[in-house]
């Protein structure tokens, strides 16, 4: 018998909760579910917002249904694509949504979710979105999941110092 009583219910809680426990394996989210759902929605969305809405679209078309309404939450087509055009701009935004949690490495996060993603969705959409996305967030969503961060400026967004809201990141000043 089902959980729910509803076999679309129980499937998309059986998956979210696997990508919940993929990323609560990385050690820049570490064991809390809370916090690897809060990081899941602001990176999701940070992404969205940086995609035309075509993209964006058909990237929510390919999530689970309770991950595809964390992704559409707050969604304004008409504001879209977000112009940042830098890394630290990225960041920033996923940083902003994260205050309110306890500290995390934004950039480590951020690069768990995109290797949630690279696993969990069609190769085929995640390499129109990586293209869609400035070179510097390319360069941390790695086409395999497995792959190591080739960027050479890693203690940017480390814990060390910077921004506790943000995890240590130091966001750029104004």
């Amino acid at each position: 018998m089902s959980a729910t009583g509803l076999d679309v219910f129980d499937k998309t809680l059986q998956t979210t909760h696997t990508w919940l426990d993929e990323l609560m394996r990385d050690e820049a989210i570490g064991p809390d579910k809370q916090i690897a759902w809060h990081v899941l929605g602001a990176v999701l969305r940070a992404t969205r917002d940086r995609l035309p809405a075509d993209l964006a679209a058909h990237l929510g078309s390919q999530l689970p249904l309770l991950v595809r309404g964390l992704y559409y939450d707050q969604f304004r087509p008409s504001e879209l694509p977000n112009r940042f055009r830098s890394l630290d701009e990225f960041l920033e935004r996923i940083g902003e949504e994260l205050a309110m949690t306890r500290p995390v490495n934004v950039r480590d996060a951020t690069r768990a979710v995109f290797q949630v993603l690279s696993h969990h969705v069609n190769q085929g959409q995640i390499e129109k979105v990586r293209q869609s996305l400035p070179e510097e967030v390319r360069a941390i969503w790695h086409e395999s999941p497995d792959a190591s961060d080739t960027r050479v400026e890693t203690e940017r967004y480390s814990a060390g110092g910077g921004n506790v809201a943000t995890g240590g990141a130091r966001l750029p000043s104004r």
